[in-house]
């Protein structure tokens, strides 16, 4: 973490989200790569929290989100730690906190990258959507893997999605959890740029130094202009998202599709 003078507010990560502060790029990285950035509640918090204080922070220029590891992001963990914990802290906790992450990354003034490789799945997409410019890797793909446990999108990937891709490619990805790769993804409006893998960073690192370096004033209301016109459903979505989710965290289904999850085999859905 760099801090510039002592007036200035400091950047705190915990051990699953490092967050550091240097030459005007705040990078924030999900660090648990033995579950491939799997996000539980104080991942998710700790997103909202950094980027509420990076919008009033004139030190910060740019926001890099990217995941440590092999992958991006592989979604809200579904381990048999992150349920126990979701049993302590009730069924809107994590879904809660990824709203909120994924309204903080939408509002945040500043331009926001996704460096994204590997796997983006579940909310994890979310995330990287909610980003105003996502460049992937060559060995990236996108999936929303909600459907195969039981649930729906949800951290506003329903709208996120659709203003990607439209309604057509939304509903494929959401409704058959498909895997998208990173090719098809630039194709279908997903990502904007793809790169080899072995140049990845150094091209994520270009983009962001443009960006930092490019006029601050006229960036942030470009950002506001563009997401002003094509998120109008982002915040409906939430709320929609957050009604369904909650009733089918307490479905049958869901306990059956975590089950077979754990025991690594295809859920047998019951459809009530």
């Amino acid at each position: 973490m760099t801090t510039l003078d002592s007036g200035a507010p400091t950047y705190t990560g915990i051990d699953a989200l490092r967050v550091d502060l240097a030459d005007g790029v705040l990078s924030v990285t999900l660090n648990r790569p033995d579950s491939l950035n799997s996000l539980n509640r104080a991942m998710l918090a700790g997103i909202a929290k950094t980027l509420q204080t990076a919008a009033t922070d004139q030190r910060v220029k740019v926001v890099r989100l990217g995941g440590a590891g092999r992958g991006f992001c592989s979604g809200a963990g579904i381990g048999g730690d992150d349920q126990a914990q979701k049993e302590v802290d009730g069924p809107a906790s994590v879904l809660d906190a990824a709203n909120a992450a994924s309204r903080a990354i939408v509002n945040l003034p500043q331009p926001v990258v996704a460096a994204v490789h590997g796997a983006a799945a579940g909310v994890g997409v979310s995330l990287a959507l909610a980003c105003d410019v996502v460049l992937a890797s060559d060995n990236a793909y996108f999936m929303l893997a909600f459907t195969k446990i039981g649930l729906m999108p949800d951290g506003g990937a329903s709208a996120l999605v659709a203003a990607a891709v439209g309604r057509t490619r939304a509903a494929r990805m959401a409704l058959l959890a498909e895997k998208v790769s990173a090719r098809e993804a630039f194709e279908w409006g997903l990502a904007a740029a793809v790169y080899p893998a072995d140049e990845f960073d150094a091209e994520v690192d270009k983009v962001l130094t443009s960006l930092k370096s490019g006029p601050a004033v006229a960036l942030r209301k470009t950002k506001h202009a563009i997401n002003a016109a094509t998120l109008t459903e982002f915040e409906p979505a939430l709320g929609r998202e957050r009604e369904g989710q909650l009733k089918l965290l307490t479905s049958p289904d869901f306990i059956e599709g975590i089950t077979a999850f754990q025991q690594r085999r295809k859920a047998n859905f019951s459809d009530f």
